[in-house]
């Protein structure tokens, strides 16, 4: 049987057309994602699709509906699910201040043209027991309009990125905050949280050197062992920048990881780590158009970053130009994942990037693992991947995939040679996590799997007891 190779990229600008086992180890884990290159060595009649999201039915979940909330524009959600409280936690960053929004009437603005000027970005804070359903409660913290009957946490921060950070022994550095300093001080910054309520002033980090008028967003990179920050800089264009920081305090120079085209800019990209590889939810920003959308990038070390079908959205903008998200489309920072489902929270506008519009929270979900998976190209034989080799942790293999009516998918177990070692039963129905193979070589054999889809969609498989 002819296969074809995969190549993997070892840069974004220089490409290396080298194999994906030569450039990068592939690391033990309990579960793969197929979109890895490294995992699959090779292929036949075998395409990598973005995955197919749902947009929720109560979609908008909420709007601009409070005094400070002036003006969405890409609204930079953070949401994050608190499992000893059992409460959805979302931090956002609406602008607060807006001459333009306060001096045009909702009846001008058909015939004047939105102009920006004297704006202040702030972080609200909204709370949910379902995730659909969401308050915005007063804390008493921030003074806006001579008063703290407002849901305002923060004022300044601009493209604020919000994550809890557990490995921090310091309880008074739990949440952590990323951002540019102000619409007025253009430098990155960083602050420090006990709760996510109440915030340390900010430290500028000059050194990042970029103006990060973004989402931006941070994370810990347990591979690294340092922070990594994801912002952006700007030539004639807008690109995807990346730094890093052993402590949240110091942190190196941006550099550029991702771009696009002059027209088709790379304007954000949310990070975030699952499956033993960092997934970016990329939004492309259209000059010509003047609107944005979310695609899928991945990469194996925050550094190295792989478009998915280029052009093909995970979120799309909504199809009528009287939709909530017609306009633009902004992934939160993070997912929320559940053993039936992803959530994707995402700012959306019905308006274009740079003109009147009206902001929205809005959510899609994913099937679990549903990121991206391998279809068949030819429908009428099935894909076949076959994998790097791999030392499996567990008794069994199960795999996770879409199965169409009449479809089915299968996995074989290799040894070093190619040679047959237990061949699976076809699943003919849709799975998460379903088993396929019972493992019979001895304890720490290296093992290729062999996965064929027929009218089925593969995401990933892990090892499991």
């Amino acid at each position: 049987m002819k296969f074809m190779f995969r190549l993997y990229s070892l840069s974004l600008v220089t490409a290396a057309t080298l194999s994906a086992a030569e450039i990068l180890p592939l690391p033990a884990r309990e579960n793969y994602l197929l979109l890895d290159s490294r995992i699959v060595e090779r292929s036949e009649n075998a395409e990598l699709r973005v995955g197919t999201v749902t947009k929720h039915p109560r979609n908008p979940l909420f709007k601009e509906d409070q005094p400070c909330e002036v003006r969405f524009d890409n609204l930079y959600a953070n949401v994050w699910f608190d499992p000893e409280a059992k409460l959805y936690r979302c931090w956002y960053s609406p602008f607060i201040v807006d001459p333009a929004v306060k001096e045009t009437p909702l009846s001008q603005r058909a015939s004047v043209r939105y102009r920006p000027h004297g704006r202040e970005m702030g972080i609200c804070y909204a709370t949910s027991r379902d995730g659909l359903s969401w308050e915005k409660p007063r804390l008493g913290l921030v003074e806006f309009e001579a008063s703290k009957a407002n849901n305002l946490v923060v004022r300044g921060p601009h493209g604020a990125g919000v994550f809890r950070d557990s490995r921090d022994p310091d309880p008074a550095r739990r949440f952590k905050l990323f951002a540019r300093a102000s619409d007025s001080v253009r430098q990155m910054a960083v602050a420090f949280s006990p709760d996510g309520l109440r915030w340390s002033p900010r430290t500028l980090c000059p050194e990042i050197n970029v103006p990060g008028d973004t989402h931006n967003n941070a994370f810990w990179s347990p591979e690294l062992n340092k922070y990594v920050g994801i912002t952006r800089m700007k030539t004639n264009q807008r690109l995807v920048a990346r730094t890093e920081s052993p402590d949240f305090i110091h942190w190196t120079k941006a550099v550029e990881v991702l771009r696009g085209d002059v027209v088709n800019q790379t304007y954000a990209m949310p990070v975030f780590r699952h499956a033993g590889v960092y997934l970016g939810l990329l939004v492309i920003f259209n000059t010509q158009t003047d609107r944005t959308h979310c695609e899928l990038a991945w990469s194996p070390d925050t550094v190295a970053w792989h478009r998915i079908q280029p052009g093909i959205p995970l979120i799309a903008n909504g199809d009528q130009r009287e939709a909530y998200d017609w306009g633009c489309v902004y992934p939160a920072a993070g997912p929320v994942f559940s053993e039936h489902e992803i959530r994707l929270y995402y700012g959306a506008s019905n308006g274009p990037h740079t003109n009147w519009r009206d902001g929205f929270l809005a959510l899609a979900t994913l099937r679990p693992d549903g990121f991206a998976g391998y279809s068949p190209v030819d429908g009428a034989k099935p894909a076949v991947l076959v994998t790097s080799p791999l030392k499996p942790s567990g008794a069994t293999l199960r795999l996770t995939a879409d199965v169409a009516a009449g479809g089915w998918v299968k996995a074989t177990l290799l040894d070093a040679t190619g040679k047959v070692l237990i061949s699976g039963e076809r699943l003919t129905a849709t799975t998460t996590g379903g088993l396929a193979v019972k493992l019979t070589q001895p304890p720490g054999q290296t093992v290729r799997v062999r996965l064929e889809a027929q009218r089925a969609t593969l995401y990933s498989f892990r090892f499991a007891p």
